[in-house]
């Protein structure tokens, strides 16, 4: 295999594995350093902002809103290197990254890697039901949602016409929430009228959690706004019912059998593969455990951030949520640690998270937002989680493409990105 080995004017190579909330975050803080190289590796070549897939999904944003090349956003830095690949292994020992035909020696590793689609356990329901962890996700749930009004206007038999105008969503968490609403928003205003033979707005929308409320992590009172809400919108909201089996006939529970062609899954998500080649401790979501330096245990220079790390925090002893401000912190955190270490200076300052609160928006003029000790719903909620999902939007021009997408939406009552692509039933 060929062997990259760092510049010789070079003092210390960083190989960063993710390019995701974590990663740039390092890429931002290290990418100018001198007498650091970054290596950055990643199985994509762009980075994604996640939170706004199920906008994809739901057929209001197109893809290039939501995500920008990788090469774009470190064309300004002169020590970083992009490498368009997957990691196949690690050896933490001999400090060598492995890809299909490269072994990288590095001095520090960071994995941000991110996380996947769990159906904790019970594999063979991928088949039926769509994880929305990235952009291939929220196509294919957008294609099977515009063929699916497209083949019920020319059903003849009612009955499959109301079935295939019926959508689960599982996992009661803000993706399935917000992926709810918009499905919602999309059958019941934005398409509506047109078509002649169905009433997209008679769609059944299932959302179902296994536990006693929506958004687990939010409070009481905005837990129950959010079911409030998607119940105005239609949503049949089904709590402490957990999915017994899946298949090509719909969802099954404890009491139901949900007969649906469409179940989009929002329940689980694990780390990603790379973790189980790793002969160091995890936990049962397959996660790094980390030390309060965000370091793995015995390997002081490798470092596990974002969704791919399990970060036990010492006020709550609970780990961290897996959301994008516990990434960027770790992100920045970690990169900081490095640069001083670099310069001599010991580990001191343990990684402490700020919480500056969450947020999950229901519908047009509806959200849930808690931050700093306030609790705000409803239009106001809406309005915050608008300006803070364009604040953290990487690149002036899609901040501009969804502000003005998201106007014209508002104020049309229409889906930008509409297109049926494939009509594939595979697909």
């Amino acid at each position: 295999m060929e062997k990259m080995t760092p510049n010789l004017t070079i003092e210390k190579t960083v190989v960063l594995v993710g390019a995701g909330f974590a990663g740039l975050q390092v890429i931002n803080q290290l990418g100018n350093v001198k007498g650091i190289r970054l290596i950055v590796i990643d199985k994509t070549n762009h980075h994604l902002f996640q939170p706004l897939l199920y906008q994809v999904a739901s057929s209001v944003l197109s893809p290039a809103d939501i995500a920008i090349p990788t090469r774009s956003l470190t064309t300004n830095y002169q020590n970083v290197h992009v490498i368009l690949g997957e990691l196949e292994n690690i050896n933490l020992d001999q400090k060598r990254a492995y890809l299909k035909n490269t072994t990288i020696a590095y001095d520090y590793l960071i994995l941000a890697t991110g996380a996947r689609t769990s159906y904790f356990g019970n594999d063979s329901w991928e088949k039926y039901a769509i994880g929305l962890k990235n952009l291939e996700d929220a196509l294919k749930i957008r294609q099977k949602i515009l063929l699916t009004f497209e083949e019920a206007e020319i059903q003849q038999n009612p009955e499959k016409a109301k079935q295939m105008l019926r959508f689960v969503i599982i996992g009661g968490g803000p993706t399935g929430v917000e992926m709810a609403g918009a499905i919602a928003e999309l059958a019941h205003n934005i398409i509506r009228k047109d078509f002649r033979f169905i009433d997209p707005a008679l769609s059944e929308i299932y959302l179902i959690e296994a536990g006693p409320r929506l958004l687990p992590s939010f409070s009481e009172k905005s837990s129950n706004e959010a079911k409030k809400e998607l119940e105005k919108r239609g949503v049949k909201v089904l709590l402490n019912t957990k999915v017994n089996q899946i298949d090509e006939s719909g969802v099954y529970t404890e009491n139901l059998h949900i007969r649906t062609k469409i179940i989009i899954w929002a329940a689980g998500v694990r780390a990603s593969s790379i973790t189980e080649k790793l002969n160091v401790e995890k936990d049962r979501l397959g996660r790094i455990i980390v030390d309060s330096y965000c370091s793995i245990k015995n390997y002081p220079n490798v470092f596990a951030i974002g969704d791919v790390a399990c970060f036990i925090d010492e006020v709550t002893n609970k780990p961290l949520p897996g959301v994008s401000p516990v990434a960027m912190q770790q992100g920045r955190y970690v990169a900081k640690l490095i640069k001083s270490e670099i310069k001599g200076k010991q580990r001191k300052e343990k990684f402490i998270y700020f919480d500056k609160g969450s947020m999950a928006t229901i519908g047009r003029k509806d959200a849930v937002a808690e931050f700093a000790g306030f609790k705000i719903s409803g239009l106001l909620g809406w309005l915050a989680w608008l300006f803070v999902h364009l604040f953290y939007q990487v690149g002036f021009k899609n901040k501009v493409s969804i502000l003005i997408t998201w106007i014209w939406s508002y104020i049309s009552f229409k889906a930008g990105a509409r297109l049926i692509t494939h009509t594939s039933k595979e697909e």
